[in-house]
C-alpha cells in the first residue's frame, strides 16, 4: 500500500544516516552548531568585505564568491539532515530530490572553479606584480565570477537533465541527500549516457581544477625561489599556503566520496564524507581565507572593539 502510494506520488525513501536514538540529539545540536557557524562567518565575511571600500579587492571579492558558495551548498544540505535526523523514515519528493542534487553538485562545481581562479589570481599578482593591476581589474573579476558560475550551471543542468529523463523502478535513495548517481540508480534502463557524461564531466572538473592549481604554484615557487627578498617570499608563500591548504581539503574530500563510492559495504563511511564534504570545507574557510588575513582580522578586530566601546558608554 504505502509502496503504490510512493510511487504514485512521487515520494522518495531517503536512507540518511544511521543514527542511534541516544546520539541523535548530540549529532542533531552539533550539527546545527556548525551550520550556524557556516552561515554567520561566511555572510559575516560578505558584509564585511562590502562595506569595508578598502576591501574591494579582487582577492577579497573572489573571497566572496566562495563565501556566497559555501553558504548555499551548507543551506542545500544540513537543514535537510537536520530535520530529519530523528525520523526512523525519511521521505522526500523527487522533485526536491532532484533540486537537491543539482544544488550540491552545483556548489561543488563552482568550489572548484573559484580556487582555480584564485590560483590564478596569486599568481598573477606574485609572478607579474606590476600588470596585476592592469590584469586583475574589476572587469575581469566580474567576468571570471560570472564564467564560472555561468559554465558549471550549464554543465550541471545538462548531468541532472540526462538523469530526469529516465524512467524509475525503485524509491530508496541510498545517501543521507540526494545527488545524481543516487537519482539515476533508481531507474532500471540503461544509463550509460549517464556513466559517460558524469564520468566525462568529473575527469575534466577535477584534472582542470588539479592541473591548473598545480602548475600555477609550481610557476609561484620558482619565482619565490629566484627572488632573493624574503620578505616578499615570507608573504607570498603565507597567502599561497592558505589557498592551497583549502583546495587539499576540498580535493581530498571529494576523492574520499569517488573512492568510497566503488565499495558498496563502506556504505557509512561514504555518507559520512559526503557530508563532510558539504560540512568541513565551508567551515574552514572563513577561518582560513578569513580570520589568517591581516587585513580582514584588522577589520574584524576593530568592528568589535567599536561595538565594546559603545555598549561600555551607554
Amino acid at each position: 500500500m504505502m509502496e503504490n502510494l510512493t510511487l504514485q506520488t512521487d515520494i522518495l525513501l531517503l536512507e540518511g544516516l544511521k543514527v542511534t536514538p541516544q546520539s541523535a540529539a548530540p549529532a542533531f545540536i552539533l550539527l546545527l552548531l556548525i551550520y550556524i557557524f557556516i552561515m554567520m562567518a561566511n555572510l559575516g565575511l560578505v558584509v564585511l568585505i562590502s562595506m569595508e571600500t578598502s576591501l574591494h579587492q579582487p582577492m577579497y571579492l573572489l573571497f566572496c564568491n566562495m563565501s556566497v558558495n559555501d553558504a548555499f551548498g551548507a543551506s542545500t544540505i544540513i537543514p535537510r539532515i537536520l530535520q530529519d535526523i530523528f525520523q526512523s523514515q525519511r521521505y522526500i519528493y523527487y522533485a526536491d530530490c532532484v533540486f537537491q542534487a543539482f544544488c550540491a553538485h552545483f556548489h561543488a562545481s563552482v568550489t572548484h572553479a573559484v580556487l582555480m581562479i584564485m590560483a590564478f589570481d596569486r599568481y598573477v599578482a606574485i609572478c607579474n606584480p606590476l600588470r596585476y593591476a592592469s590584469i586583475m581589474t574589476s572587469r575581469m573579476v566580474l567576468k571570471l565570477s560570472l564564467s564560472a558560475w555561468g559554465v558549471n550551471l550549464v554543465l550541471v543542468l545538462i548531468l541532472i537533465g540526462l538523469t530526469v529523463r529516465l524512467s524509475r523502478c525503485r524509491k530508496v535513495i541510498f545517501n543521507p541527500f540526494c545527488d545524481n548517481a543516487s537519482l539515476f540508480k533508481l531507474s532500471c534502463e540503461s544509463v550509460l549516457i549517464n556513466n559517460i557524461y558524469g564520468l566525462a564531466y568529473t575527469v575534466v572538473l577535477l584534472s582542470s581544477s588539479l592541473g591548473s592549481v598545480t602548475l600555477t604554484y609550481a610557476r609561484i615557487a620558482i619565482s619565490c625561489l629566484s627572488n632573493k627578498n624574503g620578505a616578499l617570499n615570507s608573504k607570498a608563500l603565507q597567502t599561497c599556503a592558505t589557498h592551497l591548504l583549502m583546495y587539499i581539503i576540498m580535493f581530498a574530500s571529494g576523492c574520499v566520496i569517488i573512492f568510497l563510492h566503488r565499495f558498496p559495504h563502506l556504505s557509512d563511511q561514504r555518507k559520512v564524507a559526503s557530508i563532510m564534504f558539504h560540512v568541513v570545507p565551508p567551515a574552514m574557510n572563513a577561518i582560513i581565507y578569513g580570520l589568517q588575513i591581516k587585513a580582514v582580522r584588522q577589520k574584524i578586530f576593530i568592528l568589535f572593539t567599536k561595538n565594546i566601546v559603545t555598549v561600555k558608554s551607554k
